[in-house]
């Protein structure tokens, strides 16, 4: 029997190829995903990782020999397939392990219209059969096998996003991109063609290698070309897809990094003046300015653990019209509830267009406080460290505490959170306060407890 527990996450499936996982056990995936789903129709896509296409053939099938119809729309960033999964009303299974090494790969499996399949929402199911049917040799036949038939579904993608933001008006941009090799070199030429934006494309070749640099906008050392390209330039902005282009990072036109919070905040502003009264999600680490900003809009914001499961069930639960994260995955209810860094991208390029001044003068009125970045402390033991700081930082007069996601302390000029990695022996710190000073003192101080 395949052993998956080192592969199936609490959101997908992600591995290294073929030590790991094969095609042979990616047709499994296939059935399985049929089976939990009870779909007779699905679609697939995959990233450009030199292993993708025979994995996610190999998904067809599995899923073809249970019954299903496969629709493939073959090379797509992961916010292209929920296009497709909520456009065409069918399950889909997109893959890409995101921004991880390239030998890794990995699949992101959702409902039809794009809703999440996560451990508690039919992944748990799937990796049980997948399991079972290793170990019997496949899976019983079905009644009937499924056809598979190719899509490209670029375009339609492209025009959907366009009726979400006009960027017909806008005044003549700029604009650096960095694909870093990946999904980005995919769909931005098609979404950003006939717009007024001059683009400097930079890595836009498909390379699932990543010659030049890993593609994680987050790390900083992932944006040095591009900060470097937009001053030397004179560009606009600067923008930064990961991997599967789902995610996207923003610098400003000196090359500074605008933070997501930021972001987050801008594209609440612009959703809430399409739709007045609206609701806001954000995790509990992004900047006190996001739930600020949504109520000066007139909006309601509600505060969510980390994890984009949790912001999808809180956004369909609500009937939230936004959510956005600090890790840049910023989310739509146009958009089926999902994540798409193009679609926050094109509100940046909306913003900035409609009027004279540049993005840093845009964004300074979403800049209110200062942030320590997260921070990871390797820990033997995380309980017993969180445990310390809740000890340290208890009964302190005007300080409280919670914990919806790890431990939060909240006091009137500042906040941190410390929460467990689930995959490492990590704590991550975030530190906000009202000044620089204040920050680094709180930070230092919770250090000081975690580390000592």
């Amino acid at each position: 029997m395949a052993d998956l527990s080192q592969i199936v996450k609490a959101y997908d499936v992600r591995g290294v190829v073929p030590d790991q996982w094969d095609e042979t056990l990616a047709e499994l995936f296939g059935a399985a995903f049929v089976e939990v789903t009870g779909a007779d129709a699905i679609v697939t896509g995959h990233d450009m990782r030199p292993s993708s296409p025979g994995l996610a053939g190999a998904f067809a099938r599995g899923a073809a020999a249970r019954g299903a119809d496969v629709t493939e729309i073959g090379l797509a960033s992961t916010d292209e397939l929920y296009f497709a999964s909520g456009a065409l009303g069918l399950p889909g299974a997109m893959f890409t392990a995101s921004h991880n090494p390239a030998q890794y790969n990995g699949i992101k499996m959702c409902r039809a219209g794009a809703a999440p399949v996560g451990q508690d929402t039919g992944l748990a199911d799937i990796r049980a059969l997948v399991e079972g049917w290793s170990e019997q040799g496949a899976p019983p036949p079905a009644d009937r096998t499924g056809t598979i038939v190719q899509r490209d579904v670029l375009g339609d993608y492209a025009d959907h996003l366009r009726t979400l933001v006009d960027l017909s008006g806008i005044r003549p941009l700029k604009v650096v991109v960095d694909a870093g090799n990946g999904m980005g070199g995919h769909t931005v030429p098609t979404v950003f063609g006939g717009l007024p934006l001059e683009l400097d494309p930079l890595y836009f070749e498909l390379d699932g290698s990543f010659p030049h640099h890993e593609a994680n906008p987050l790390d900083p050392k992932n944006i040095v070309d591009l900060q470097a390209r937009v001053r030397e330039t004179g560009a606009d902005l600067g923008l930064a897809f990961d991997g599967d282009a789902d995610r996207c990072f923003v610098v400003d036109q000196n090359g500074d990094p605008v933070a997501p919070s930021a972001i987050t905040a801008l594209v609440a502003a612009r959703e809430l003046a399409k739709h007045p009264g609206g609701t806001v999600i954000h995790n509990l680490i992004t900047s006190w300015s996001v739930p600020e900003v949504v109520k000066e809009n007139g909006g309601r914001a509600i505060r969510t653990r980390v994890g984009h499961s949790f912001i999808k069930e809180e956004m369909a639960k609500t009937g939230a019209i936004f959510g956005g994260e600090h890790s840049a995955h910023y989310y739509f209810r146009d958009f089926w509830n999902a994540d798409t860094g193009m679609l926050a991208a094109m509100h940046v390029l909306a913003a900035l267009g409609g009027q004279q001044g540049t993005l840093s003068e845009l964004v300074a009125q979403y800049n209110r406080y200062a942030a320590s970045g997260e921070i990871n402390s390797t820990v033997d033991d995380q309980a017993g460290r969180l445990a310390a700081i809740r000890a340290a930082y208890a009964g302190r007069e005007g300080v409280t505490l919670d914990t919806l996601d790890g431990l939060t302390v909240t006091a009137a000029d500042w906040w941190f959170n410390l929460r467990a990695s689930n995959t490492e022996p990590l704590l991550r710190l975030n530190v906000e306060a009202r000044d620089a000073a204040t920050a680094e003192r709180v930070r230092d101080e919770a250090l000081a407890i975690v580390r000592g």
